[in-house]
């Protein structure tokens, strides 16, 4: 029997009924272990939790990813800057170093703005992402609010459209194989009413952006995915593979089938057409297979 790769779904959050807590996230995670290869085995074993600190203050589990048996860690950053402490992101940058795969993704304004806790050698995939209040998009012009719905939530808010709709895709040329599906390629995304901004850090010539969508108020694009390929460090640590991406709400319950629910402080009114549109679940399905194929190999 071949050896299932073996994935961590991650919040950066202590389990929090009111919150975007793991169980938030039960589609994402029935959907990876549903998965087969050809003679019909698992090909992933999915473990999802939450950041539980000990007495230190510290998760045991991330502190010591370095040393377990996970392939691939799936970060999704929903803290305000009371998440990832900075053991915790030497325990994930040691998993990175000695091969494992990272997807990281956050949301809007300063959410999961503890991902720049992470280690050294996730600096490329932590740098990726923009925030309000640091590491801001580079461009002073998009320094502004773009989703003029939520006026309490400020930049970056690209407002790709509403939860439980979808929004259409650019994948950028050449195609990586992330965007592959089987008749073609990813047309279509969860949308969001306010996404996170990602790029290509300086300097990073092992990352490219492969897909970018448009924003609904102002028709400015912006990046959805950056894929990092697995590059040799300065110490000589062969780096996995890695993916920012712009929102965590891409793969929530939520955003896949609103009458999941979600925490009292979403406020804006869901669209119901993946609902009566399943099949358009279809891209970002083929995409998190992809994923997870790639990041653990």
């Amino acid at each position: 029997m071949a050896k299932p790769i073996r994935i961590l779904l991650q919040t950066t959050i202590p389990t929090a009924e009111d919150d975007w807590n793991i169980t938030r996230f039960s589609l994402l995670r029935d959907y990876l272990a549903s998965q087969k290869n050809e003679a019909g085995e698992p090909l992933f074993e999915v473990e999802g939790r939450d950041r539980t600190p000990d007495e230190s203050g510290s998760d045991p589990v991330l502190s010591s990813l370095g040393e377990s048996d996970f392939d691939e860690i799936w970060l999704f950053g929903v803290d305000c800057g009371n998440g990832l402490t900075e053991k915790e992101g030497a325990g994930i940058a040691a998993f990175h170093q000695r091969g494992g795969g990272i997807l990281a993704t956050r949301d809007h304004e300063d959410l999961g703005i503890s991902f720049s806790n992470l280690g050294s050698s996730c600096n490329s995939v932590s740098n990726s992402h923009h925030f309000h209040t640091q590491n801001p998009e580079p461009d002073p012009e998009r320094l502004c609010i773009d989703d003029t719905y939520t006026t309490d939530i400020t930049w970056p808010n690209y407002h790709s459209g509403a939860n439980g709709d979808c929004q259409k895709v650019t994948v950028v040329e050449p195609v990586h194989e992330l965007m592959r599906t089987p008749s073609g390629v990813v047309e279509n995304l969860p949308s969001h009413p306010h996404e996170g901004a990602i790029s290509v850090p300086p300097g990073a010539s092992h990352a490219r952006a492969i897909a970018t969508s448009s924003s609904k108020v102002t028709n400015r694009p912006f990046n959805l995915i950056v894929a990092f390929e697995s590059i040799e460090d300065a110490d000589g640590h062969k780096l996995g593979r890695a993916i920012a991406e712009s929102s965590f709400h891409h793969l929530v319950d939520y955003n896949w089938d609103p009458d999941l629910g979600c925490p009292s402080f979403v406020t804006e009114a869901p669209s119901d057409r993946i609902q009566k549109n399943p099949q358009l679940l279809e891209d970002v399905k083929a995409y998190v297979r992809n994923a997870a194929l790639w990041l653990g190999s």
